[in-house]
């Protein structure tokens, strides 16, 4: 079929990369950071430093190769669970206000790439 091993080569790592999906959907920052400044989720959260809730660095770690992590952040920003604060107390945590399933899983793309 291919008259030259390089090419033969060539032509199955473009099959291979051709094939494989990302770790992540391509991300709007822009758009992720703007629903989140809406939603005062810095309120709370930081990308690199601890607030009152964990740094999205932190929640991006805790979730780094689950194949969950997008179904239970969804489930965290989306139905208002009691969560557990870094100084030890309970307080439910805010739902945000958008029911665009895009949007939402842009943001938890977004913080799950930090």
């Amino acid at each position: 079929m291919y008259k030259s091993p390089l090419l033969a080569l060539g032509a199955s790592l473009v099959l291979a990369f051709a094939t494989m999906a990302p770790a992540h959907a391509e991300v709007d920052a822009d758009a992720a950071i703007a629903l989140a400044k809406k939603n005062d989720c810095f309120k709370c959260h930081a990308v690199d430093k601890t607030k009152k809730g964990p740094s999205y660095k932190k929640i991006a770690a805790k979730y780094k190769g689950k194949a969950d992590a997008e179904e239970k952040l969804m489930k965290q920003i989306t139905t208002g669970p009691k969560v557990k604060l870094e100084d030890g107390t309970e307080e439910d945590h805010k739902i945000i206000e958008t029911k665009d399933p895009k949007e939402q899983k842009n943001l938890i793309n977004w913080i799950l790439s930090r």
